[in-house]
């Protein structure tokens, strides 16, 4: 199987991408929980597409996702024309942060570093001119749906 969405890089598309996540991840048997840490994980990309790779530098472009469902897993790509960012340089630092007391925290970062451990894998790369987020979750041993 493989589904493709393309959508305008605003606010008003993280809906539409969350309803293509949700119905790739009901379509590979996923239970509850692994369809909202994917989910979740793919808004908190595509948010911080919209909002700083494209909105802060004055931009446009489209979000193209695509999804493949394998024996063991749901693979979902998130691209975009945005400027080049790697998420997970962000992770820096969270764990060590998020260990802290809520008080001694500081306001936000934490964002992409939860949602990128609550997927089984995720990968990135920069291939023409393109930013790709690759999500993928297990569907269960040997391509059983969870």
């Amino acid at each position: 199987m493989l589904a493709e969405l393309t959508v305008q890089g605003t606010l008003d598309s993280l809906e539409t991408i969350r309803q293509f996540a949700t119905e790739q991840a009901k379509a590979a048997g996923m239970d509850k929980s692994a369809v909202y840490k994917l989910v979740l994980a793919i808004d908190e990309i595509a948010s911080n597409t919209i909002t700083y790779g494209y909105k802060e530098h004055g931009s446009s472009g489209e979000i193209f996702l695509t999804a493949e469902l394998t024996d063991t897993e749901l693979i979902i790509v998130l691209e975009d024309t945005a400027v080049q960012y790697d998420p997970r340089a962000t992770d820096t630092g969270a764990e060590q942060e998020i260990e802290k007391p809520l008080a001694d925290r500081g306001l936000g970062g934490l964002g992409v570093f939860l949602a990128l451990n609550g997927v089984d894998r995720f990968d990135y790369e920069y291939v023409n001119n393109r930013n790709r987020n690759i999500f993928a979750m297990r569907r269960g041993q040997e391509g059983a749906p969870q």
